[in-house]
């Protein structure tokens, strides 16, 4: 595990509960140092972490913020430059670049748990972190399906559920439920403070549940939100044309109806989403069209809820 923050911290404590050898290095002083009262094998030696997971053929994943990535891919290349890596950053495209640029004779899957909270830090960890959550494991034309079913073996572990998926379709998914909502809290959390002591004196429920992601970090947003610029620009002025014709509609007619009832009718969509009866699904990845059917089992809202020798068992609504 390189990097010992909320996600990084999470899973080296939740690999480590299943039975998993782990160990981590992080540029942290005070995250090493951390993991290391509890009991966990890190240091600040990032080379050296490298080097031992080359020795032992061992699985690197890289916990560490989109604008690291490039300096600790240069370290992978130099000490680990054929191991089995992947990743938990929040942007997929941009990482599988540097990967393809940096290091590419590793056996690269990008991956991407739907997991955390507004904290931070090794402090913030928690081994229960991923249960019952998504995970990214992404399938691109050239994507080993030995090294694919590592990476979802560890992510069934630790107890999420696996989603198939490409690089540019996860950015573009991420760049509506997860980074969207983002910049809406800043806007609304902004808007908030700046009415002076009355608004902050009465903020309940709405307010405290739309602005609960505006206490992450700003440098961790800035860096999924500027980082997925590409899939993150249609999406944001699709925003902007709604709210545009909400304000309009407001200054013409008085009128909302539109606006909240299709609000209404979005929020509804994932209550019936999840309520919908799986079916089944079962994918050999020997197969020549094996990469082809993960993705279209992603694409289809489908995931993968185990690995038995070379087939990887799944569900889809």
């Amino acid at each position: 595990m390189i990097g010992l923050g909320l996600i990084g911290g999470s899973l080296l404590r939740a690999a480590s509960a299943v039975g998993r050898e782990v160990w981590a290095a992080t540029a942290s002083e005070a995250d090493a140092a951390a993991a290391g009262a509890e009991g966990f094998d890190a240091s600040t030696d990032v080379e050296a972490a490298l080097r031992r997971a080359a020795g032992q053929d061992a699985l690197v994943v890289l916990a560490v913020p989109l604008t690291a990535i490039d300096g600790v891919l240069r370290q992978v290349g130099s000490c680990a430059p054929n191991c089995l890596l992947t990743d938990v950053t929040s942007v997929k495209s941009s990482v599988l670049a540097s990967v393809r640029s940096i290091a590419p004779g590793t056996r690269f899957v990008g991956g991407h748990p739907m997991a955390g909270t507004a904290e931070s830090g090794w402090r913030a960890g928690n081994a229960a972190l991923f249960g019952g959550a998504a995970w990214v494991a992404c399938v691109e034309e050239d994507t080993d399906l030995a090294a694919w079913a590592e990476v979802a073996r560890l992510a069934l572990d630790v107890g999420a559920h696996v989603i198939p998926l490409t690089a540019k379709t996860h950015d573009e998914a991420v760049a509506r439920i997860s980074h969207l909502p983002h910049l809406l809290a800043a806007v609304l959390a902004t808007i908030g403070s700046e009415g002076g002591p009355v608004p902050m004196a009465l903020a309940a429920g709405s307010y405290t549940d739309g602005t609960r992601v505006a206490s992450t970090r700003p440098e961790l947003v800035r860096a999924m939100t500027e980082g997925n610029r590409e899939a993150l620009l249609p999406v944001l002025d699709d925003a902007l044309g709604r709210l545009g014709a909400m304000r309009g509609s407001l200054a013409s007619t008085g009128g909302l109806a539109a606006t909240i009832n299709a609000g209404h009718k979005g929020a509804q969509a994932l209550a019936q989403a999840r309520e919908l009866t799986p079916a089944g699904v079962r994918v050999d990845l020997a197969a020549p069209d094996a990469r082809e059917g993960l993705r279209a089992l992603g694409e289809r809202g489908g995931r993968i809820t185990a690995i038995a020798d070379e087939t990887a068992i799944g569900e889809v609504a």
